[in-house]
């Protein structure tokens, strides 16, 4: 093989043979230790929020799960917790995603398929048996119908007699990224901004530990984009909820502490370290000098990393075990919160427990073996990374400037900017992979010898009948007057100006489903149609 004759990151950034101290120098304006490194902890948080970072406490290792009914990951749930797992990770089926009941028509051939099923209280009761609710924190990956999702989370936890403020975890609560670029809106955005500035005041009200925005990079970059896209959309968005957040006369020291971010840990090792530095650093100049946060948890991006699933291969799929480790190993470096590793057959199907637990057993190696975890950003202050920093903050700053030139992100998403620009990324990475100039182990290049398809997880065929069956009962058990006076509230308050999750939580408590919920606002909103 012949010598390359140019190289650069993932996201197109040139990268010099050797980076010293007069690379740094060289910069428009240079790099200055104290204004753009400072100390871990401290402003601008460049080397991590926390001033001993994993030496107090290791990231939570938060495995995302969730498949077929409530019951089935449930026990997953408790598995995963036995093999030392420190936090839970709820995924939804996609009628939850979308605000459908397991017996609805569009339903068919969907229920607990992509996650778990939750049509209900008693769906919510079966998901969370046994859980120490107060002990544990849970996320839960849900956008469009996530008012209602909290709202059965902490109608299950009044029913168990837990307090609310004992309740921690995160709801990730960020619509504009589907309209971006995963497709599971249900409403217009502008009442879907509501909904999510709704949560924002509740939840600082009545679940005070509880992250009420994960706002995601993840899926972003799954659709596509490169790094820099990653950090200038994903933040944008977060602009966009800060703006509806004060429209609403929440203020930013307030709320601003209970936000956080989900981004993708990539394969590109250093480039990636650098991301999440940057993210880190720009982000706190936005609430500081944009929306004169004051408070420095309101300035910090705390943030929650998973593998890749986009570079997962269904060719030799045991290759992805490597890919997981090194992807998990930048978000380590890179300062995360918490970090969930995909199993190696995500490529194929749900993981079974078998790769449940060796993505869980990657990220405890990494903790306790490796020693990254025994210095504070080990890797600040080299030339390379503090290059590499620096530039993904100067072209995510320009990328955002772009966005608000344009009216700000819910503008430009209307006019299909962010769409455009990360199918333009996503086309030049498949070009470059099908024509061999971007190397896929297994795939496009050292294809031989390829190892076996694992044992795959399978859905049990007769899930949607059941649950269609616990669905009829619920139904038939309800206090009929009780249910049509808590949607009607429910009803009034969407077509008035009112806080909707008090009655949304009044109408889980009611035994309404999650189906019904999202009907009254369909009805009263309407439904978003893409142009």
């Amino acid at each position: 093989m012949g010598a390359r004759d140019r190289f650069e990151t993932s996201a197109g950034i040139p990268l010099d043979e050797v980076y010293d101290a007069e690379t740094l120098a060289a910069r428009k304006p240079p790099f200055d230790p104290a204004r753009d490194l400072g100390r871990p902890g401290e402003f601008p948080f460049t080397r991590g929020i926390h001033p001993r970072m994993y030496r107090e406490r290791p990231w939570t290792m938060r495995q995302y799960a969730g498949f077929g009914s409530a019951t089935e990951s449930n026990r997953r749930y408790k598995f995963l917790l036995a093999s030392g797992q420190t936090g839970l990770s709820v995924a939804f089926d996609l009628p939850t995603q979308m605000g459908r009941d397991a017996d609805h028509p569009l339903a068919r051939g969907e229920v607990g398929r992509a996650g778990v099923s939750i049509s209900s209280i008693d769906d919510m009761h079966a998901l969370l048996d046994g859980l120490p609710l107060d002990r544990v924190s849970t996320s839960m990956t849900i956008n469009a119908t996530a008012a209602t999702l909290l709202c059965l989370y902490i109608a299950v936890a009044d029913e168990r007699g837990i307090p609310r403020a004992a309740l921690s975890g995160t709801v990730q609560n960020d619509i504009l990224k589907e309209y971006i670029a995963r497709g599971t809106y249900i409403y217009p955005p502008a009442a879907s901004l509501r909904l999510c500035a709704d949560l924002f005041a509740f939840g600082a009200r009545e679940v005070p530990r509880w992250n009420t925005i994960s706002i995601s990079g993840y899926h972003i970059r799954e659709a596509g984009s490169d790094a820099v896209q990653e950090v200038a959309f994903t933040l944008a968005d977060g602009i966009a909820y800060v703006e509806a957040a004060r429209a609403a006369g929440l203020v930013a020291d307030t709320f601003g502490p209970r936000l956080s971010f989900f981004f993708n840990a990539h394969s590109n090792l250093l480039e990636e370290v650098a991301k999440f530095r940057a993210a880190r650093r720009l982000w706190a100049g936005i609430m500081r000098e944009r929306f004169g946060a004051k408070d420095p948890r309101a300035q910090m991006l705390r943030f929650h990393a998973q593998t890749a699933g986009s570079t997962l291969t269904a060719a030799d799929p045991l290759n992805n075990v490597a890919r997981t480790t090194v992807e998990a190993l930048a978000a380590i470096l890179g300062g995360a919160q918490s970090i969930h590793t995909n199993g190696y057959d995500e490529a194929l199907a749900l993981p079974t427990e078998a790769s449940a637990r060796v993505a869980l057993r990657t990220q405890q190696i990494l903790a306790h073996e490796s020693g990254v975890a025994d210095l504070v950003d080990p890797l600040g202050g080299a030339y390379a990374i503090e290059s590499l920093t620096s530039e993904i903050e100067a072209r995510a700053t320009a990328l955002i400037a772009e966005i608000d030139r344009k009216g700000g992100m819910v503008a430009a998403i209307a006019d299909g900017f962010p769409q455009r620009e990360i199918e333009r990324r996503a086309l030049e990475h498949q070009r470059a992979v099908e024509s061999g100039a971007r190397v896929i182990v297994g795939v496009n290049r050292f294809t031989d010898g390829a190892s076996e398809a694992p044992a795959l997880h399978r859905l049990d065929p007769a899930l949607a009948a059941a649950q269609n069956e616990a669905l009829a009962r619920l139904r038939a058990a309800r206090e009929g007057a009780k249910l049509r006076a808590a949607l009607d509230h429910l009803q009034e308050s969407a077509r008035g100006v009112d806080n909707l999750l008090p009655a949304i939580l009044n109408a889980v408590k009611a035994r309404a489903t999650l189906g019904e919920i999202a009907d009254v606002f369909r009805e009263v909103f309407g439904e978003y149609r893409p142009t």
